[in-house]
């Protein structure tokens, strides 16, 4: 087997090179890294947001799909050939977050793929406790959509969303497109604001209502369609100065905003609306391990359009290009990378 990785190198520089074979500690796996995708904290991580993070050159990537190859001696739930996912997180276990209960969010988190080496490679080397089991017949393609399907699964939680509720989610790229299937499987109405056309048509193709708010008027939309009341929840996915000024526009009376973008710059915020009408504001980061079990769930049952959100399967070699196209907002939604042959 020809071992490769991908290497962020800084200044916007990937560089696929000869990859390693670690072998696992007594509390690891090793393993045969089947599909990885690209998402926005890769791109982040590729504008040179992170540089205070990560150990240049350093592999990149987190979404992923694979076959185990070896455990280590005290590894027991596992086995060489299982097919699994990775909840890329390790926490430290002893800060006050930690001992809450609220791991996910640790203090002193580390975000395998940032503050550790990430999946991009053909073999990859993680602690066990980071792995979820997937059942033999899941397609690893589809698999791995399985951790950023985790990440609406967290989302849509903690909205505390109720079926029958009228939700608008701000952004639809692909964590928008996720929270929105996610809503609807609970029984949500939901509506979709999105301005980049091929993701807005994709949204409509798949069954949902969408709009760009950069023509259409969606306040008075919405109040149209809620008889005054407003969304029950609004999901900010966007991360733009424009979504944080029209979340708070969009809520009913004690309506539920969830912030799940992550901003570049602190935005705006009509803080005044939050006392008008009692709002309630979340914030959500990451997943927690029930999350991946539902995500694992859904990608199973075969009944979500995961497969159209996969806009193509490109190569190790293929990643820079990839990643000049997702930055350039066009035609894709999720660009999946094949590292090795299963």
């Amino acid at each position: 087997m020809i071992l490769k990785a991908a290497f962020y190198e800084g200044n916007r520089s990937v560089r696929v090179g000869e990859g390693s074979s670690q072998l696992p500690g007594p509390d690891q796996v090793q393993l045969q890294v089947a599909y990885c995708g690209i998402c926005g904290t890769d791109l982040h991580l590729f504008h040179g947001n992170m540089d205070h993070r990560v150990r240049i050159p350093q592999v990149f990537g987190h979404e992923v799909s694979g076959t185990i190859r070896a455990v280590g001696d005290r590894v027991k739930n596992f086995k060489p050939g299982d097919h699994v996912t990775v909840r890329p997180l390790d926490p430290c276990g002893e800060c006050p977050a930690c001992r809450a209960g609220h791991s996910h969010v640790c203090q002193r988190l580390k975000f395998i793929g940032i503050d550790a080496p990430g999946a991009l490679q053909t073999l990859w080397t993680v602690p066990a406790h980071t792995l979820h089991l997937l059942p033999g017949s899941l397609s690893l393609e589809t698999a791995a959509l399985v951790e950023p399907l985790a990440v609406a699964c967290h989302d849509v939680g903690r909205a505390k969303l109720n079926r029958g509720e009228y939700v608008v989610i701000q952004g639809g790229g692909p964590i928008g497109i996720l929270i929105a299937i996610v809503a609807k499987q609970r029984g949500a109405k939901v509506l979709i604001t999105e301005v980049n056309p091929f993701r807005l048509n994709l949204a409509r193709e798949l069954g949902f209502e969408a709009m760009n708010p950069q023509t259409e008027d969606v306040v008075k939309y919405v109040t149209e369609q809620t008889a005054t009341a407003g969304a029950d929840v609004v999901f900010e996915v966007s991360g733009s100065a424009a979504g944080a000024a029209s979340m708070t526009k969009l809520a009913r009376v004690r309506g539920r905003i969830v912030v799940v973008a992550v901003f570049s710059e602190i935005p705006k915020v009509d803080l005044f609306q939050f006392f008008w009408r009692e709002l309630a504001l979340a914030g959500t980061r990451l997943y927690e391990p029930h999350d991946f079990e539902e995500a694992i769930e859904l990608v199973s049952s075969g009944n979500l359009p995961l497969e159209r959100l996969i806009s193509e399967v490109c190569s190790l070699e293929e990643i820079p290009s990839a990643l000049h196209q997702l930055e350039s907002g066009g035609k894709a939604m999720k660009i999946l990378v094949q590292c090795s042959e299963q």
